[in-house]
């Protein structure tokens, strides 16, 4: 009898470990909590795969050779406490899927950037030849591409939940972004059990790989100060100069790895903002890594148009410019975009809470903010928090309003930025769907 692998949650990531299982010779059954959406059912039942919805059975999970939990599931769900509790492997769709392919990897991880980094680095690597495909968090799930393609490379946005069901997952490139207070409500308010959860990525790797990281982040640099890591590190910096790694000089980015330096004009660089800069010196660092030509990377450099949902150019109407800034899902990502405004800025702001520290934004809320449109349930933090700040502080029940009320509160020369700064749950299916409805909004104004 073939081993059985037991799936929970049947989302991107479970349905597509669900194809490869199988692929693979398991006995595979799916178990979803709560619906499944139409389109993963149909997946499902087109490669005649057993599955449940609305509920776990106790008897067909338990009797699991390896189980697969989906991101979104916490560790003190019951059903998990039961399986590990029964000593039964309970691991993430990244590490199951890794056993099956010899591919050269680069994970990206970190509070903000990851998704700009990856797709970056992808179109990269890309441009410069390489059979490279782009899953993970974003986009199709690791397992799945695993399943279908026969990929040489694979960039991976690798989320702190996906991290923390690896056990000898081990990227050959290790990328982290920053780290900035997020997620908390999953890691029981602990900053330091969250770093340690980004921190995943480089556990496995050894002297032949690499860790490229923010070397202006106090939290990544006091984790580094007090726990070793094996990998080659290749730091990146606006602030300092560095031996190694890519920093700034004379309004050019710097690259030096062992083998080579690169430069190149930020003047010419599609994307702008100084966070913005760390990814492209992130992503020009992996492509320097695994050989991309230098003309390749500073040409891909000046025509990569950015992500959408990532302070995202909408329309101007009336010589007010709407932005759609909807992925940006807690404080740090927020302050970023306040900090690249440039006139008076109406911000839509709110959604579910995960443990958020306002204070960081005052002082830019003070200088550019006129008025805050409240998009999301529950907004008493908020309200709480910048009351004082602004002269105006209005609240919404739909994306409709607050578009609506930000078009009647903007003059010319004004910008409507929608950045939550909260995950989109509450009025939302996902921060995809807030930016949509937002543009939609935009656009029938």
């Amino acid at each position: 009898m073939g081993k059985r692998l037991v799936i929970l949650g049947a989302g991107e990531s479970g349905v597509g470990t669900a194809i490869l299982g199988k692929q693979k010779g398991f006995e595979v059954f799916v178990s979803d909590f709560g619906k499944i959406k139409e389109t993963y059912k149909q997946v499902l039942l087109h490669h005649e795969l057993e599955w449940e919805e609305e509920g776990h059975s106790e008897a067909k999970i338990m009797n699991a050779d390896v189980v697969m939990k989906s991101p979104g599931i916490k560790d003190e769900a019951p059903v998990v406490l039961q399986l590990k509790k029964a000593g039964i492997p309970v691991i993430s769709e990244i590490e199951f899927a890794a056993q099956y392919t010899k591919a050269t990897m680069v994970g990206i991880t970190g509070s903000n950037g990851k998704t700009t980094t990856a797709t970056l680095t992808h179109y990269l690597l890309e441009q410069g030849g390489l059979n490279v495909a782009l899953g993970g968090n974003i986009g199709k799930s690791f397992a799945q591409l695993v399943a279908e393609g026969n990929y040489e490379n694979y960039v991976l946005e690798i989320s702190s939940f996906q991290l923390d069901g690896i056990e000898s997952f081990k990227p050959h490139i290790a990328v982290l972004t920053n780290i900035s207070p997020d997620h908390l409500d999953r890691y029981h308010y602990d900053m330091n059990e969250y770093i340690a959860s980004k921190f995943r990525i480089t556990m496995n790797q050894g002297p032949e790989d690499y860790f490229i990281y923010d070397a202006d982040n106090e939290f990544i640099n006091t984790w580094l100060s007090n726990h070793p890591i094996a990998a080659q590190k290749l730091p990146f910096s606006i602030e300092k100069k560095l031996e190694k790694g890519a920093y700034l000089e004379n309004k050019q980015i710097i690259i030096k790895t062992e083998h080579n330096t690169f430069t190149m004009p930020i003047s010419t660089l599609a994307l702008s903002g100084n966070h913005n800069l760390k990814n492209a010196m992130a992503a020009s660092t992996v492509a320097t890594l695994l050989r991309i030509r230098k003309d390749t990377i500073r040409q891909s450099m000046e025509h990569f148009q950015g992500v959408e949902h990532r302070l995202e150019n909408v329309l101007k109407i009336n010589n007010v410019l709407y932005i759609n800034d909807s992925k940006a899902t807690n404080v740090n990502a927020t302050y970023y975009a306040l900090e690249s405004m440039e006139g008076p800025t109406v911000w839509l702001v709110g959604g579910v809470d995960k443990g958020n520290d306002y204070t960081e934004l005052l002082p830019l809320v003070n200088e550019k903010v006129k008025a805050i449109i409240c998009v999301g349930v529950d907004n008493d933090k908020i309200i709480n928090a910048f009351g004082n700040v602004v002269d105006m502080l209005v609240q919404t029940e739909s994306m409709q309003d607050a578009v609506q009320v930000a078009y009647r509160l903007s003059e010319k020369g004004d910008t409507v930025l929608l950045s939550p700064a909260c995950a989109s749950f509450d009025l939302f299916e996902n921060y995809e769907d807030r930016g949509r409805q937002f543009k939609n909004a935009v656009r029938n104004l």
